[in-house]
């Protein structure tokens, strides 16, 4: 425990996670123009469950999803073709992130049920073909930043000592830490299937999945100097997305609630839900042990007197179209200017031990300016697969494919 704190702190966490931050400013711009996005939605479930039934991490997980959602940007592509698009980007992100025994077999992928109903089977030449399909299309740069590679980086400075639940210290402060990983990485899902996340940079929505879960546990101070510090953003930065997070889950808890109010009296009350939502644990064990099975005890609407109390224009946010930027993470100065605040004794030096700042090293060549407008675009309107041939977007040379699984 004391070794992996002391990870967590170290320079090398801390110039990875600035590494990070540098990547993710030149991500390509999502612009929701793919006919399918309809489909969206299915597609990044199918990859999710597929993730879980491979025991794949978060972060292969993720990058296969965001490589899914940066091609259907880009091209006009037929359902039935999207389950081998879809298949090849988790093998592609599973290779880029996993260790090779995780890594899916092709013979595994062609067992599947949904690619025996379709008569849908991938062999390897059309696999490689679409592998190198993907991987000109992302300029043979898998390095892409996703929310779950800052998460847990953020996540060990979620809750510390010094935090109160409902007023009152922590009993448990290791009961509350399991607490907030179970929030966490369900907030860490629900960006995974809204595009409107994709309007947020990666490392905005992790910071917005902390908050989000200190909201839902009723810890206080909702947004702390130290989680300020180490991720760059303030609470107004980040309350646009906790708005989407929290919103979906409200609707969480009422459709399980719904659903074990209409379930037969003499069943089980511990119903699967449709939505892995962590909130049929009882926060009350935050306070004191349970004595008894532990239910929910959220209270609806709770999030919302934590919104206002700290930001009064968040009667702006009920548009969803109008999620695609949040104002600037803020400048050298700005992070500089709570750096010392921090070290000035604003924070007891008990609470928290210091990380390594974010701006060191950061340079004046860092354009921190702006929300996600980044610097490279894939394409202004979306493409059709047929007769592929595409060049230049990324590399200098140009590459024709008869891409043979794209026939219609």
């Amino acid at each position: 425990m004391e070794q992996e704190r002391q990870w967590w702190t170290s320079q090398l966490a801390a110039d990875i996670h600035q590494s990070l931050r540098i990547k993710e400013l030149k991500l390509p711009t999502y612009k929701a123009h793919s006919p399918q996005i309809g489909m969206r939605r299915y597609f990044s479930d199918l990859l999710a469950v597929l993730s879980n039934r491979y025991q794949l991490c978060p972060a292969a997980r993720h990058l296969a999803v965001y490589l899914l959602d940066l091609f259907m940007d880009n091209y006009d592509v037929a359902v039935r073709q999207l389950y081998v698009i879809a298949l090849s980007c988790l093998l592609l992100a599973s290779k880029f992130e996993e260790k090779e025994d995780r890594v899916p077999k092709l013979e595994q992928l062609n067992s599947l049920g949904f690619m025996c109903s379709l008569n849908l089977s991938l062999g390897k030449k059309d696999l490689v073909k679409m592998e190198l399909l993907l991987l000109e299309t992302f300029g043979w740069n898998l390095c892409m930043p996703t929310p779950a590679h800052f998460i847990d980086y953020y996540l060990h400075a979620a809750v510390q000592d010094g935090d109160l639940h409902n007023g009152w210290p922590l009993s448990s402060l290791n009961k509350t830490k399991a607490f907030m990983d179970k929030y966490t990485h369900y907030f860490l899902e629900v960006s995974l299937q809204d595009h409107a996340f994709l309007g947020f940079r990666p490392s905005q929505v992790a910071a917005a999945c902390i908050a989000a879960s200190r909201i839902c546990l009723q810890i206080t101070p909702s947004w702390t100097t130290v989680l300020h510090l180490l991720t760059g953003y303030s609470w107004d930065h980040l309350t646009q997305c906790m708005k989407l997070m929290l919103l979906a889950h409200d609707n969480d808890v009422k459709q399980a609630n719904k659903s074990k109010s209409n379930s037969p009296s003499g069943q089980s009350p511990l119903q699967p839900q449709a939505h892995p939502s962590p909130s049929t644990v009882s926060c009350s064990t935050l306070i004191q042990p349970s004595s008894g099975s532990q239910q929910l005890l959220f209270q609806t609407g709770v999030y919302q007197q934590h919104l206002t109390q700290h930001s009064t224009s968040v009667s702006h946010l009920h548009m969803l179209g109008e999620s695609q930027a949040l104002g600037p993470v803020g400048s050298r100065d700005y992070l500089q200017s709570h750096h010392t605040g921090l070290l000035s004794g604003s924070v007891s030096q008990g609470a928290f031990p210091s990380f390594p700042s974010l701006t060191s090293g950061l340079g004046s060549s860092l354009p921190l300016q702006g929300p996600i407008s980044m610097q490279v675009a894939l394409a202004a309107e979306p493409r059709h697969c047929l007769g592929l041939s595409y060049g230049g977007g990324y590399l200098g040379s140009h590459h024709t494919f008869t891409a043979g699984c794209f026939d219609r």
